[in-house]
């Protein structure tokens, strides 16, 4: 594995930090309580190629592998602060977009990719249920197939961009019966008849990220609008997950690099008993963990992506480091608190909101347990 990068590969990630730094970084707390990203920012990361980074270049995208890919989203998380917005946009990206290039119809994808990679489109992915979690094949959502299209009935919860979304991947069983073998995809657009939205949730984190439920009542979907043929709607998700689990968790290595980078800052600057609280010897221990949890996360994200893009096995890999950057996320977002003392509690402070926005990154994508399940299994154990 060779990690060194091109000059065309440094230039696109110095590219996306300073446009990170410089576009997105006013107050965000008005825009927290709207529980949305605002859609001018959404239409600044279309036009940066933020929302199509791995798209073939023909469909409006900027045709990079999945390494590069990260990177970028590594260098959006370092820059700018609304994880929420990040967030969004690597869902929007790996769970709508690359679907729809990897298994929709060539007039499907005509229609929706341009639109979606531009930022004049939001894109969703609805396969949470109540009862189909963790357990994400347990579908209660049916599709049943009338002439020219099929009429999809249930109930969707925990949609990222639900309530802003003009198309949505939604997963529903033909069949019960067949289990994983009975999911079928289908990308269903905002206005379709019988498609409405929940008001989106209030969240401790990741804030700006809309998150609702889905209702779907005898929804006509077009057959031209199913991705892939019926039943394989659960190898479609597990690919969709395979990339969002191996870039998407970027966002975090950028943020614990500026995390940091901050606190590094701050320990400096910081003076207790007539010194900089740097040269307390628990402060800079703290400050070695999080530079320690930082670059291992890194280097199991890179080799996860360097995989993937050589269609090797990477489920491993990919579990690995997912495991791996989410839980060094949460810790290193306790260690900045402590070393930040009381301050670091202080919401206007900012420091705490790393955390918030870091606990929920062992939840989506397979939760840490599903994750270590994965992994032994892989071990054959």
């Amino acid at each position: 594995m060779d990690f060194s990068w091109s000059k065309t590969q440094d230039e696109l990630y110095h590219n996306v930090l300073e446009f990170a730094k410089n576009a997105f970084n006013s107050p965000i707390k008005e825009q927290e309580n709207s529980h949305s990203f605002n859609r001018d920012n959404w239409q600044k990361c279309g036009n940066q190629g933020l929302l199509s980074m791995c798209v073939p270049e023909s469909y409006g995208g900027l045709g990079l592998d999945a390494l590069t890919t990260a990177r970028l989203i590594e260098a959006f998380g370092r820059g700018c602060e609304d994880r929420g917005l990040i967030f969004s946009a690597a869902a929007h990206l790996f769970a709508c977009v690359m679907p729809i290039v990897e298994h929709g119809a060539e007039e499907l994808k005509q229609k929706m990719l341009p639109r979606l990679c531009s930022g004049e489109w939001v894109g969703a992915n609805a396969i949470t249920e109540s009862e189909a979690g963790s357990d994400s094949f347990a579908l209660k959502t049916r599709a049943v197939c009338q002439g020219d299209a099929y009429v999809l009935s249930g109930t969707k919860e925990y949609v990222t961009n639900g309530s802003m979304a003009d198309v949505i991947i939604v997963y529903a069983s033909i069949n019960p019966a067949y289990g994983f073998l009975g999911v079928t995809a289908f990308a269903v657009e905002k206005n379709t008849p019988g498609l409405s939205v929940g008001k989106p949730y209030k969240k401790m984190g990741l804030s700006t990220a809309p998150m609702s439920s889905i209702y779907l009542n005898e929804c006509r979907v077009p057959l031209s609008h199913r991705l892939g043929a019926e039943g394989k709607g659960g190898q479609i998700f597990k690919s969709s997950m395979s990339w969002e689990r191996a870039c998407l968790f970027a966002l975090y290595v950028g943020m614990m690099e500026r995390q940091l980078e901050k606190v590094m800052m701050y320990a400096k600057e910081r003076r207790q008993f007539g010194k900089a609280i740097i040269k307390n010897q628990a402060i800079s221990h703290r400050i070695v963990n999080m530079k320690l949890r930082l670059e291992a996360s890194r280097l199991l994200l890179y080799r996860a992506c360097w995989l993937f893009d050589k269609c090797k096995d990477a489920v491993l890999d990919i579990s690995l480091s997912k495991l791996a950057v989410s839980e060094a996320a949460i810790q290193s977002s306790l260690d900045a608190i402590q070393i930040h003392g009381g301050i670091g509690y202080i919401s206007d402070a900012g420091i705490e909101q790393a955390l918030r926005d870091a606990i929920p990154s062992t939840i989506f994508s397979g939760t840490s347990e599903i994750q270590r399940n994965i992994i032994i299994e892989e071990l054959e154990l």
